[in-house]
This record gives C-alpha cells, structure tokens and sequence, in this order.
C-alpha cells in the first residue's frame, strides 16, 4: 500500500484523537494535530526519499521525543484554568462547559440567582451537614464553598434532595474536592431540565437499525481480515472471493466480535443498572490492511449523561475489561490447545500467526506453556487457531482499556480509587512508563504514542468526593495487575523456569 495512503488515514485517526482535546485546552486542534502528526511526516518523506527503506534510529527517537515534549507543551500552555473562568479565584478547578454534564452537548447558559433565590440557597446546606460560608458565580456554574460536617455521601445526599425541593431539576448538584482539599459543591445548569427539553425532540439514545448494522459490516470485514491474517493475500496474490473461502474466517470473526460484544454490552448494562444514558454498543468495521489485518478498529457505547458518583464509575470501567477478560481466556485455552508448535523463525515477527512467540507476554507464555507442555520449549513457536488468534487480540484490547489514562476504563478505574488529581498524575506517571517500556518492546510504541494524544483528566462525577469501598480498591488494584500480567514480557529467570 502506498505511504501516502496510510499517511492519510494515520492523519484521520490522529485528528479525531486530537479532537479529544479540546475540552481542557484552547491551543488551536489544527496546531495539536500538526505537532502530533509531525514524525510521520518525517519518517514519510525519508521513506518516498529512499526508495521506501526504514529511516534511521536516530531519525525515529529524535522527532518522537521532541513532538511529544512539544505537544504536552502546547496543551499545558492552552489549558483552560480556573483563573480564565473566574479571575476572582485560583483555587478550585474549573467546571467547562460541559463537565461533568456532557461533553456532546451545547453549554446552556445559567441563569442568575437573584437575592431571594440565593437565600432560598442558604436553607438547602443544614450547618450539620456542609456549613456553607459564601457563593460564587461561574459562567456555567454557581459555586457554594464551605466546611464538610458530615460523611460525604450522606452531605450530597441530602443537598441535592433539598436544592431539588427548592429549584426542581434546574440545577445539577456537583460534589468535588478543590486544589485546596476541601469539599465544594457546584449548582450546574441542567441542560435535560423540562424547560430545556420541552423546547425541542427528545434524544434517541437506542439506535438498533445502525447498531445491527455496524455489527453486520463489522462481521464481513473480520471474515476478510482472516485472508490477510493467515497470509493468503500476503506477495499480491490474488484470490477467488467465495462462501467457502470466506467461512474459513468464521472462526476468528464470531470469537472476536463476541469478545468485543461482551466488553461493550457490560458497559452498557452496567450503565443502565446505575440509571446513566448510554448508547447501545456500536462497532467501527475497517477493511483489512497490510499494516492493520484485523478487520476492525474495537467498539464502543457513549455515555449520554453524568456519572453519579465515583463507586459507578468505578462499576462501568471495570465491567467491560474483566467480563471480556473472563470470556476471552479459556476461548484462548481452547484455540492454543488446537494450535500447533512450530519452530521459530531466525527473525521472529509478533503478527505471524503462522510461527508466535508467545514469550512477548508473560500472561499469553504461561496460558501456551500450560496448554502446550513440553513441546513447546526454547526456539518453539504456535502455529495459532483463528480461535487463539481472536482470543489473543481480545485480551490485547483490554490490555489497552486497562491503561489508567484519561477516558479509558483503567483510567476511569484509577479516578475512582483515587480521585480526579491523582488519577491524572497516575495517568501521566503510566504514559513515560509505557513510553520507555516500548524502546525495549516495540510493538508498545503506538500505544506510547496514542497515549500521549489522550488527556489525563477525565469527566468528574457527580458525587466526586465519596471514595470507594475495600472491595472495589482489590479489584481495581487486581485489574492493573493484570494490565502489568499481559503487557510485560517474560523475564529471563521465568523464561528459564519454563524452558522456553
């Protein structure tokens, strides 16, 4: 495929990433997108230069490293902070348009409070509870600042009961913790209030017609992803599309599109459980390409309203990586245990499903070896099933879910473990891991890459201050060992233990 083909389609996927952005930041998406596009421009133009040869090492560290220096640089610089949304205060963060309601909405503007109303105000914050010391007003927020008296479940609880007996559903109640540590509470326009809604057509949130149909191009596309998989097309060969042929991608299709089903339907069905607006799950079809055979680009639901406190939160990013976790390892049991070994290549490729090393991954090493036995040992590869071959993208997609950065589930999971800041500063300390991680792993790299396109600060709850119970932190403190289990590569004393 020529390069500037996939020049092009890297600068499509880059730009609805960068997009992401624009909600803490005002540094012009163009300017992201350049930076961020940057490297591949370079490493593009010594290819079409060089007869299409390799750039140098030099050549792919130096432009990587500064693009990515300069992008965080560019964002930092356009960050939107409380002093550009109240020049009165530099302590608490600021509540955007948006956040934490809906990012896919239009702001609607707050009305003022006048004097009677923000007297009303005063009687919804018992002393007992919050002793409220004086109001703030925001352009999307009106801001009630004060000490915490009370466990900070039962303070949201009662608030948002009495501002919804003295307002109606005028007002979002917002529970956050300041850059100070204390508890303030935010009153946010609720753009779903009757008065809004009655204005127009109700959102339709249940699409099935585009999800079925999503679902049915996505099943075509994985069936002609095993072609390119298994190495039909590989050398220009030309092949006779047929039922017969198609069906032999059967296999790998139905594994992967259940795996990935699963993994948004938990999403979906745990949403609902906790009353959140969420779409049904939507799947993103790809034809099969040399650079990426796997027919799909994953799945996804949006959630259409705020979470309501972080032990939801934590309940929607956790579900969809474990559920598809559960499903995805004894399917990749069944397909390594039908798979067979082979000796390894002198120039071993992580994509040749026809000779795997599975030794990238301790989790995928310890499934085969106990799978496999002793055939496989030292200088053994897996000719995979398209079953393992499924099973084993599977679990790579929740690996990458699993990253704690920004708006992915692990990124939710660590927010609500331990808050909006932290959760940030643990997402930031996770990219440079995985960035120095990729220089001994490289197939890591575009992950690096990616993850660094993603912001660290996800959407707030509602309810943003109540910490999770003994049970959630064990999982979630389960889930990124995990992560750690499936990305790491086997050590040398491990891989010794094993004979492999």
């Amino acid at each position: 495929m020529h390069p500037l083909f996939l020049l092009f389609l890297l600068g499509l996927i880059t730009y609805f990433i960068v997009q992401r952005v624009a909600t803490v930041t005002r540094t012009p998406i163009w300017l992201l997108w350049l930076v961020a596009m940057m490297p591949a421009f370079i490493w593009s133009g010594w290819a079409l230069a060089n007869n299409r040869k390799p750039p140098p090492s030099y050549l792919v560290l130096v432009p990587l490293l500064a693009c990515l220096v300069l992008y965080w640089f560019l964002i930092q610089w356009g960050r939107i902070t409380p002093q550009q949304s109240d020049p009165t205060n530099a302590e608490e963060p600021a509540i955007a348009p948006g956040n934490p309601v809906e990012p896919q909405m239009e702001p609607v503007a707050v009305r003022p409070i006048d004097k009677v109303e923000e007297q009303h105000l005063q009687t919804c914050f018992p002393w007992s509870i919050y002793y409220l010391q004086h109001v703030e007003y925001r352009p999307q927020a009106v801001i009630c600042k004060g000490h915490l008296r009370s466990h900070p479940e039962v303070a949201y609880r009662t608030i948002r009961e009495n501002v919804e007996r003295q307002f109606g559903d005028r007002f979002l109640v917002v529970l956050q913790e300041g850059a100070n540590g204390k508890p303030f509470f935010a009153l946010v326009t609720n753009p779903r209030s009757k008065k809004y809604t009655d204005r127009g057509e109700q959102e339709v949130l249940t699409r099935p017609l585009l999800a079925g149909g999503l679902l049915l191009a996505t099943f075509c596309t994985t069936c002609l992803a095993w072609l390119q998989i298994s190495g039909q097309l590989d050398g220009g060969k030309s092949i006779q599309l047929s039922p017969d042929v198609l069906a032999q991608g059967l296999p790998y299709a139905l594994v992967l599109l259940l795996i990935l089903g699963v993994h948004e339907l938990a999403h979906y069905l745990t949403a609902r459980r906790h009353r959140i607006r969420a779409t049904l799950p939507y799947f993103i079809p790809v034809l099969p390409l040399p650079w990426f055979p796997f027919g799909t680009f994953g799945a996804f639901i949006q959630i259409r309203s705020p979470i309501p406190n972080r032990k939801a939160l934590f309940d929607v990013g956790f579900s969809g990586p474990i559920m598809g976790f559960i499903l995805a390892l004894p399917l990749l049991m069944w397909g390594l245990a039908h798979s067979e070994v082979v000796s390894l290549p002198q120039q071993p490729n992580l994509f040749n499903v026809q000779a795997f090393d599975p030794r990238f991954s301790l989790l995928f090493a310890l499934v085969a070896k106990l799978m496999l036995g002793g055939a496989l040992t030292s200088g053994m590869a897996v000719k995979m099933h398209p079953v393992a071959v499924a099973s084993s993208l599977g679990l790579v997609v929740t690996a990458f879910n699993l990253m704690p950065v920004g708006q992915l589930d692990g990124g939710h999971i660590v927010h609500a473990m331990f808050g909006q800041r932290t959760g940030a500063m643990i997402g930031q300390f996770a990219r440079l891991l995985l960035l120095l991680l990729s220089f001994a792993q490289r197939y890591l790299m575009l992950w690096a890459i990616v993850l660094f396109l993603i912001p660290t600060n996800d959407e707030p709850a509602l309810n943003d201050v109540t910490e999770l119970d003994n049970r959630r932190d064990l999982l979630g403190i389960l889930s990124l060992a995990l992560l750690l289990l499936i990305i790491l590569p086997v050590p040398a004393f491990v891989s010794s233990l094993l004979n492999m």
